[in-house]
């Protein structure tokens, strides 16, 4: 019965596989429902599924169908992440397409976009090309390039933004992340370049002149421990300036990893005026504060810095409001060297894609500040619209493509960053506990995790092979 036919449909991928029962799962947290999927599309939802796997198995025999028993799992579409840094080309020693890949897989995303600080950097239609092409062969999950807004991230002289709009991967997604775009003028034409191909720029707000030599956030603990403070305002003035900007020549912006209390209400702000800006905040400055920084750990280094209690309780909440669209890892792997050593001598960044899932249940879910239902809408749904993915984030539905994860929300698990599948093992959560685990997650119809473990990718990679 299985099938090797492979379609293409609004840039997604539909392959034809054995069709799948999934029985007893619980879409969005609410009332049971078994899925039927067949050819990359849920088929039939209710009583109706067992009823077309009974049919089939009648016509071709008990192989014609697999069954996955989801009973206690929660049914979710696959999760989008707008803000993963996989490294290649050029530090395949941090992370590689493949082994990024594989960790998003496991922590339930169905798409990921690969932001652009690569070497040589994915500011040509040449560079986006070879990411996407990578992402393909790997199979794990969905992989789109973002383009750099700036050649080299230099922040100098716009980069082949219609080109890499043009080429095969289709990038709609611009940003300089891990480097501001400072200059206004520069900004404003990038803005207004990319609304002729409905594209958007995404800010890495960081005032330079404010955060030379910076260390961390700026406050009583930075002034303690003696290290040069990232204050809250560097960010702010980047994200009002923006959102003028932005509304001057009436385009569309996405703010990545807003991090304070006074960001939260400028994107508020903006929004009410009906400036088109989106924004994000990662797991980590949900649940993580400046605290950690009196251990000297460098894991706990990171661009935007952790901030203040206040700042991530007005974070919750504006995620919960809706202030805040999506969430997004800002998965960062580093080699073990570029993190375990002096504090100043650190780089920045920690990973994310296989603990988002359980540090959002821990922080939103389970502390009633939002439902299933409206995470799917921050982690699902959201970020395929802002990316302009209509294949993805889809509702559990008859007749859409089937990118969808089974959770286990009475899961707990003890964090421990060596079993992970990405390279990088500067995880801020080693040791801990955390509740929620991804059990399954499906890609165009495919079981590519099951059980908690790789399978095999749509196309063809076992579980055993490693980049």
């Amino acid at each position: 019965m299985r099938q090797t036919t492979e379609t293409t449909e609004a840039g997604g991928t539909i392959r034809e596989e054995t069709p799948l029962l999934i029985s007893g799962s619980s879409p969005y947290g609410e009332e049971r429902a078994d899925l039927f999927i067949a050819e990359g599309r849920i088929r039939a939802l209710g009583p109706e599924a067992a009823a077309e796997a009974e049919r089939l198995t009648a016509e071709h025999g008990p192989d014609a169908v697999r069954r996955i028993d989801a009973e206690g799992l929660i049914a979710l579409p696959g999760m989008v992440d707008l803000h993963t840094h996989l490294r290649e080309p050029g530090r395949e020693d941090a992370e590689t397409v493949e082994s990024g890949s594989r960790a998003a897989a496991l922590g339930g995303f169905t798409a990921v976009h690969a932001m652009a600080n690569s070497s040589p950097v994915a500011d040509t239609a040449g560079v986006v090309e070879q990411v996407h092409r990578l992402g393909l062969e790997s199979g794990w999950t969905e992989v789109h390039p973002v383009g750099a807004v700036t050649v080299g991230l230099a922040g100098e002289q716009l980069a082949e933004l219609g080109a890499m709009a043009d080429s095969s991967a289709q990038v709609r997604m611009f940003s300089d992340d891990g480097i501001c775009v400072h200059n206004p003028v520069l900004m404003r034409r990038a803005l207004e370049y990319v609304k002729s191909f409905g594209g958007f720029i995404a800010q890495h707000a960081q005032e330079p002149l404010l955060t030379d030599g910076a260390q961390m956030n700026e406050g009583c603990v930075s002034a303690v421990l003696g290290l040069p403070g990232w204050p809250a305002v560097a960010e702010e003035a980047i994200i009002a300036r923006d959102v003028l900007l932005t509304q001057h020549v009436e385009s569309r912006l996405h703010v990545c990893h807003v991090s304070t209390k006074g960001s939260v209400e400028i994107v508020r702000w903006a929004k009410e005026r009906g400036i088109d800006v989106t924004a994000e905040v990662t797991p980590h400055h949900l649940i993580l504060t400046e605290e950690m920084v009196r251990s000297f750990n460098p894991v706990y280094k990171v661009n935007p810095p952790l901030r203040t209690a206040e700042d991530v309780h007005a974070l919750r909440e504006g995620l919960a409001d809706g202030t805040i669209d999506v969430i997004g890892t800002d998965h960062a792997p580093h080699p073990t060297q570029l993190k375990e050593c002096e504090w100043h001598q650190a780089a920045m960044g920690m990973t994310g894609l296989e603990t988002a899932l359980s540090v959002v249940q821990h922080t939103m879910v389970d502390t009633g500040l939002m439902d299933w239902r409206r995470f799917a809408e921050v982690s699902s749904v959201r970020p395929a619209e802002i990316a302009g993915h209509p294949h993805q984030g889809r509702p559990l539905a008859v007749g859409d493509p089937a990118h969808l994860i089974l959770v286990d929300p009475q899961a707990r698990r003890t964090v421990r960053p060596e079993e992970h599948a990405t390279k990088g093992r500067n995880s801020p959560f080693s040791g801990m506990e955390l509740p929620g685990q991804v059990r399954t997650t499906i890609l165009a119809g495919r079981a590519v995790v099951d059980e908690g473990a790789l399978q095999r990718s749509l196309t063809g990679r076992k579980a055993d092979h490693r980049a």
